[in-house]
């Protein structure tokens, strides 16, 4: 098969001649990056109307400010002789010199906002100063002055008006049809309206901010003037936030003064936060942000607070935080953003650090409980008098429980006996004879039988408590027992196993009496692990290593993945020779009295094993050994045997390795976390029932009650 000639390529095209752009061109085009929308251009006047000192902010809107936007003050207004330039681009009463923007303490300094609004909308403007007798009106269009009527002079006209500005934007987007039909409704719009005023009126609650549709007569947000951050927050946001709010303070020298610590220094800075505690969830962060009290976003801060909430609200909840930073103006940029939405500051990451702190720690202290709230008498409920309760409550006496047993007068004692009714919420409704969900799915575990019976926890070995004449053991045997909570004691050795909610972390539900317990399971069996280091102190099973790892090898792979080790000013394998240098000039006493055998040549042969049913994770055996040098106070008798079993306690714990491991498949997955639950409830919690006297401060924030029978039945009384 022969082939014709190719045909020539088209000659490339030449160079376009470079043009200048016509003015009112090159002002759209930067109109439309400053007027995104509706709400956009309320924000710049807002601002406007802040720095002149307002008072009382009024807001009109039509169509989603599309037909109608219109903003009054009463701020010191403008003078006749700028009104000529007010709609000019980068005409401004706020610097004059580039170095002036080191010290800006005003919203506004570009000169951009009014003359891009005069691009895209028909822009007017009353204005009266207290010293005038009279208001001024003028026109603009394309940043000039043009006759408000047809005939007129486009000249400023006097007129009636109050002292301040009033500013009226109509037909917006009307030469720009692609923008315009990209706007969403104007219910939308307004929406949008309306959630740039509520953040600006919780930030300025000394300002009376109103907005309401054009014709309507009552406004849809009013805040008074002379209120402070938490009630313009209860006003605007609700009483279900402002109940849960927690009022947070930092600086750069405290964390109890919310004011510019040093004028003379460029990084003093202060912070003042409202945020919700543990008992609110919300669908998403709402986050107001105000640096140099400048409406602003800043993902880095939003994701430093859903990190710190992400540990105590549940999947899918979200808080409601308002902060407010106040820098010194030298050490901000606001001039990186065309609308002034981002801006920049020194030491960045140390002040988001320092307030992320401030935020923990008053969510810590404010976290040992949880609000749960239930109707207490539903509608069309009677309230009844005393007397008509002691009434009801004497005749009930003699009644018993109707549940299909027999006629009612088989039921009652002979005689003169009563049998009290047992309502049905004080049921204890469970049975250790039943079935789980889980005994039905197959698990891979050498300790778990195939039979299909119910599958029940193993038979734990007895463990006695070793003969040991240090003083120093015996305290810290006294110091336990002295430790132990009766009831939460009680709790756990008679508990009934629920299931595994959270492998992550580490939570697990238990139930006693009539209560839903969540517990961390990790925290638990941590405690409980020391306590039978501390019994078996001496005399522990040895777990062998076949073949014996070296010891340097495992504490240099921890020290590898460890990422704080540029803190202690040493190289790692500086550190990983001091380590095992600490272990290898005590083995002689790691042997003896933990069954920690490491050979001359540095390998680890034995472990100490603390319940022979168990076998801890290996993986965390390098961790574990690094952990010993820095961690265990060695120079002390009592602090040294205290700290090396709290280690060993830990290693023993099935908390999850914050090092993620080797990647495995999904299924593989699936099956060691069926695996790992399995032997958390039938070897842990079984071994917590027989040997953990459990400690007051697991109540801090490893126990919690969820739900109590009694209280669901008041919320199902109608039922």
């Amino acid at each position: 098969m022969t082939s014709g000639p190719r045909s020539p390529s088209p000659e490339p095209p030449g160079p376009q001649p470079i043009r200048r752009l016509h003015e009112s061109l090159i002002n759209r085009i930067a109109a439309g990056e400053i007027i995104h929308r509706p709400a956009s251009a309320l924000k710049e006047l807002l601002e406007n109307s802040l720095d002149a000192g307002s008072t009382s902010i009024q807001v009109i809107i039509k169509d989603g400010g599309m037909k109608l936007l219109q903003i009054q003050d009463n701020g010191c207004g403008i003078r006749k002789d700028d009104l000529p330039l007010l709609a000019e681009r980068f005409t401004t009463s706020k610097l004059t010199t580039f170095s002036d923007l080191s010290k800006l303490t005003t919203y506004g300094f570009r000169g951009e906002a009014l003359a891009s609004i005069s691009h895209v909308a028909h822009l007017t403007v009353i204005t009266k100063t207290k010293s005038n007798n009279c208001a001024w009106k003028a026109a603009y269009l394309d940043g000039g002055l043009v006759p408000s009527k047809a005939g007129y002079t486009p000249d400023p006209k006097p007129c009636a008006g109050n002292n301040g500005t009033t500013i009226i934007i109509e037909d917006m987007f009307y030469n720009t049809p692609t923008r315009l039909s990209a706007l969403r409704s104007s219910s939308e719009e307004y929406a949008r309206i309306l959630d740039v005023m509520t953040k600006y009126a919780v930030h300025n609650s000394k300002v009376s901010f109103v907005c309401k549709k054009a014709g309507s007569l009552s406004p849809e947000l009013s805040t008074p003037s002379c209120s402070d951050a938490s009630q313009a927050i209860r006003q605007l946001y609700g009483h279900s936030i402002a109940k849960e709010l927690l009022h947070v303070t930092a600086s750069s020298v405290s964390d109890d003064s919310t004011d510019m610590v040093d004028s003379e220094d460029p990084e003093a800075w202060s912070a003042e936060a409202y945020c919700t505690n543990a008992n609110y969830q919300g669908k998403k962060t709402a986050l107001l942000l105000f640096i140099n009290h400048r409406l602003v976003e800043s993902q880095r801060i939003k994701r430093s607070i859903e990190s710190i909430y992400s540990g105590i609200l549940p999947k899918g909840s979200s808080p409601f935080v308002y902060l407010s930073i106040n820098l010194d103006p030298r050490s901000v940029d606001v001039n990186v953003h065309p609308t002034k939405r981002e801006v920049h500051f020194l030491n960045e990451e140390a002040i988001i650090e320092r307030i992320s702190d401030a935020i923990q720690q008053k969510l810590a202290g404010q976290s040992q409980s949880r609000v749960f709230e239930y109707q207490t008498l539903l509608t069309g409920g009677i309230a009844q008098s005393g007397s008509r309760k002691g009434k009801e409550k004497a005749s009930n006496v003699d009644e018993v429980e109707e549940d299909g047993e027999g006629p009612e007068d088989d039921r009652r004692a002979s005689g003169s006996q009563v049998v009290k009714k047992v309502l049905s919420q004080h049921k204890v409704r469970t049975s250790l004879q039943d079935r789980t969900l889980d005994s039905m799915i197959p698990v891979t575990d050498p300790l778990r039988t195939d039979s299909d019976e119910p599958v029940t926890a193993i038979r734990l070995r007895d463990i006695k408590e070793s003969t040991c004449h240090f003083a120093s053991i015996t305290e810290l045997r006294r110091l336990a027992t002295k430790r132990m909570h009766h009831n939460l004691t009680e709790i756990v050795k008679k508990h009934t196993f629920v299931g595994v909610i959270d492998m992550s972390r580490c939570l697990t539900l238990i139930q006693h009496n009539k209560n839903l317990y969540m517990v961390n399971h990790a925290a638990l069996a941590e405690e409980m692990f020391y306590q039978l280091a501390l019994l078996q102190f001496g005399d522990y099973s040895r777990l062998k290593l076949d073949p014996p790892p070296s010891l340097r090898m495992l504490i240099k792979f921890a020290v590898d993945v460890e990422e704080d080790t540029a803190r202690s000013g040493m190289s790692e394998d500086e550190i990983v020779d001091r380590i095992v240098k600490t272990l290898m000039d005590r083995r002689e006493m790691l042997r003896e009295y933990f069954s920690l055998d490491i050979s001359e040549t540095g390998d680890v042969k034995t472990l100490p094993h603390l319940l022979r049913e168990y076998t801890p994770n290996l993986d965390k055996l390098p961790m574990f050994l690094m952990r010993l040098g820095p961690q265990v106070i060695w120079e002390s008798e009592q602090e040294c045997f205290g700290s090396f079993m709290r280690e060993l306690a830990y290693f023993y714990s099935p908390a999850p390795l914050a090092v993620v491991s080797t990647p495995a498949s999904d299924e593989d997955k699936q099956e060691k976390q069926k695996s790992e639950a399995w032997r958390i409830q039938n070897i842990l919690f079984h071994a917590m029932r027989k040997y953990l006297a459990a400690p007051k401060s697991l109540l801090d924030n490893d126990v919690v009650q969820v739900a109590s029978l009694p209280d669901l039945y008041r919320v199902f009384e109608r039922c």
